[in-house]
């Protein structure tokens, strides 16, 4: 798949992967700073941003994905940073091509399956596909139109207006999702999937787990799971932030990023 990219700078490669209804957009501003060091990649996965859409979505063909993409631009070798879904995009692409990897950062999610979990906030991605599934754009005249009517279903602010980024409007003013809600709708359940936790332990580069200090992502469940799979892996949490703790605590991140990777 021809994935949409962005890219700044000049260094070491180094590949930013956004989460369930992210895009390049939103890492932008963490990209740049970033570019101060690195040559640094931000792509849109299948079915979000400007990349392509397709009826699957998981995550055999979302670590392809990559691959393909790296293999595009000859990058031997990267360091991967994933959030969210992109965290487990990294996590499965580690897995399978080690040799692919210098450092893998993984933004606020385990390798754990969440299919069954109790997270408040991960159970809500129900809600939140379903609502946006169901949204009517006839009759749309803005995107206030738009919030007004997912607030019925999802009240909190922060994720609407995120959510409200997957706004396209036409030249004739006509309304719509940028991303691929059916197929995304469609394989929720893929994409909540984890690890073989039983799978052999993945070593050979640094490994750094971030973990939103207000996330319920990361559980100390987790934790063991991590350090059952990733050994050597270190977690930090970054404190007074989310599961978006890259736009909570932008400076914060960039450091804790800058630090792991400049540390040797």
């Amino acid at each position: 798949m021809d994935l949409f990219f962005r890219k700044y700078g000049q260094g070491p490669p180094l590949i930013i992967i956004h989460g369930l209804y992210g895009s390049s957009d939103n890492w932008v501003s963490i990209g740049r700073k970033l570019a101060e060091n690195f040559e640094v990649f931000i792509i849109d996965q299948r079915n979000h941003g400007k990349s392509p859409h397709s009826p699957d979505h998981n995550y055999q063909l979302l670590k392809a994905d990559l691959l393909e993409f790296m293999d595009a631009q000859s990058i031997e070798k990267a360091i991967i940073i994933g959030h969210s879904m992109g965290g487990k995009v990294a996590m499965f692409f580690a897995a399978d091509y080690p040799e692919r990897v210098s450092h893998l950062i993984v933004a606020d999610i385990s390798p754990s399956s969440y299919q069954f979990t109790n997270s408040n906030q991960l159970l809500a991605h129900t809600t939140i596909i379903r609502a946006m599934f169901n949204l009517d754009f006839y009759g749309i005249g803005s995107r206030q139109d738009v919030d007004d009517i997912l607030a019925k279903s999802i009240p909190e602010n922060r994720i609407r207006q995120f959510l409200l980024k997957n706004i396209n409007r036409s030249k004739n003013n006509e309304y719509s999702w940028r991303l691929n809600i059916r197929a995304l709708k469609n394989e929720l359940k893929n994409i909540l999937e984890g690890l073989d936790e039983n799978q052999p332990e993945i070593t050979g580069f640094p490994v750094l787990f971030m973990k939103g200090g207000n996330s319920d992502y990361i559980q100390k469940d987790d934790e063991k799971t991590i350090k059952k799979i990733f050994p050597y892996a270190d977690i930090e949490i970054i404190p007074n932030a989310g599961h978006w703790l890259h736009a909570e605590q932008p400076e914060l991140f960039l450091e804790k990023i800058n630090d792991f990777i400049l540390q040797e």
